[in-house]
C-alpha cells in the first residue's frame, strides 16, 4: 500500500513530488511517457515567457545565462531535479482506471508492454496536465493527414504553403520560424489583433513581417473547412479559398475532465474549475488532489507552471496536518 500516488511527472507533479518528501512523505509518481512530456513536446526551439526563477521547483536553483530559459533548458533542469531526489518514478505506464475502494484508491494502469499493474493508495494526486488534448476548432477536414494541432520545428515546412489558425503565442512563434525558412505563411485569427499576451521581444518582429507582407495575417477571420490542398475563409468580406500544403491548428489545449469525472470528481466542461478546495487542493472525493493546470478552468499554457508549482506544498501540508493528527 503507499500513502501517497501522484499521476503525473510534469513540473506540477514533480513539484508535489519534492513537497511531499519534505514532509515526510516518499509518493510514487506514475507517468505515462517520461518526466515532463509536455515540454519535450513544445517547439524544438521554444522560449519561455516565465523567467527561470519563475519555473523553479523542490529548491533546487535553475540556472541559465539567458533572461528567459530554453525549452532544452528546462528539460535538463526538471530532469535534475527528479535525479536529485531521488524520484520514485514509474516510467511510460499509463493510468487508465482510479477507484475508490474502502477506505484507499485502486489504481490501474498499462505498461508500453501490455502489463497491466494495479497499485494501491491512500491518497492520489492528479497531475496530469493538459498537452494530449487540443482544442478542437470541429470543421470539415481537421481530421485530414497534413493538419496538426502540434508545432515542433520549421524544417518541415520549408517551401511550402502553410496556413496557421490562431493568434497566440504558439502561432506567432512558429509562424516567424516557418518564415525563416521559406514557407509562405498565412495566419488566420478571429480576433481583432493577434493576443496580447505574445511575448513582448517577439511581438516587434511579428508584426514587421506582417505589415511588410512577409507573412500574411488574416484578422476577424476564419477557416471553415480544410481540404487535401486548400481551406475556404471566411471574414467580413465574404468567403475566399486559399491554397495550402499545410495546416497548423494552433488553438490550445484543454485538460481530460472524462478521466477526472471518472474518478468521481465534479469537472463540468468548459471555463469552471473541477470541484477542489483551493486551500488544500483535495477535490470532491476525499483523498483525492489535484495539483497544476488539470485544477482550472482555463486555457491552458506554460505560465501555469508559476502557480501550479505550489500547489504541492499545499497538498503536503494539508496531508501532513491529518497525519499528525
Amino acid at each position: 500500500m503507499e500513502d501517497v500516488v501522484i499521476i503525473g511527472a510534469g513540473p506540477c507533479g514533480l513539484s508535489a513530488a519534492a513537497e511531499l518528501q519534505n514532509h515526510g512523505f516518499d509518493p510514487l509518481v506514475i507517468e505515462k511517457e517520461n518526466v515532463v512530456h509536455s515540454i519535450a513536446c513544445y517547439p524544438t526551439y521554444m522560449q519561455f515567457f516565465s523567467t527561470a526563477a519563475l519555473l523553479e521547483i523542490a529548491s533546487v536553483p535553475f540556472i541559465t545565462p539567458n533572461e528567459k530559459p530554453y525549452r532544452l533548458e528546462a528539460l535538463h533542469y526538471y530532469r535534475t531535479v527528479a535525479e536529485r531526489r531521488e524520484m520514485r518514478i514509474r516510467r511510460y505506464e499509463k493510468v487508465t482506471e482510479v477507484n475508490r475502494v474502502g477506505d484507499a484508491f485502486v489504481i490501474r494502469s498499462v505498461r508500453r508492454t501490455g502489463e497491466t499493474l494495479e497499485t494501491r493508495a491512500r491518497v492520489v494526486v492528479v497531475a496530469t496536465g493538459y498537452f494530449d488534448h487540443p482544442n478542437l476548432i470541429g470543421i470539415p477536414g481537421e481530421e485530414l493527414p497534413h493538419v496538426s494541432h502540434f508545432f515542433r520545428e520549421a524544417h518541415p515546412y520549408a517551401g511550402m504553403r502553410v496556413v496557421v489558425i490562431g493568434g497566440s503565442n504558439s502561432a506567432v512563434d512558429a509562424s516567424l520560424e516557418m518564415e525563416r525558412v521559406g514557407a509562405k505563411v498565412t495566419v488566420v485569427y478571429r480576433g481583432e489583433s493577434v493576443s496580447a499576451n505574445i511575448k513582448p521581444w517577439v511581438r516587434p518582429i511579428f508584426d514587421s513581417m506582417a505589415s511588410k507582407g512577409r507573412i500574411d495575417l488574416r484578422l476577424n477571420s476564419r477557416v471553415t473547412e480544410i481540404r487535401p490542398h486548400e481551406v475556404t475563409v471566411e471574414s467580413q468580406n465574404g468567403a475566399e479559398t486559399l491554397e495550402c500544403d499545410f495546416v497548423l491548428a494552433l488553438t490550445g489545449f484543454r485538460p481530460d475532465r472524462g478521466f477526472l469525472r471518472a474518478m468521481g470528481i465534479e469537472a463540468p466542461d468548459g471555463v469552471i474549475p473541477p470541484t477542489h478546495n483551493p486551500e488544500t487542493m483535495e477535490t470532491n472525493v476525499p483523498g483525492l488532489y489535484l495539483a497544476g493546470v488539470v485544477s482550472t478552468g482555463r486555457d491552458a499554457n506554460e505560465i501555469f507552471i508559476e502557480s501550479g508549482r505550489f500547489h504541492g506544498r499545499k497538498i503536503a501540508e494539508h496531508l501532513a496536518s491529518i497525519t499528525n493528527n
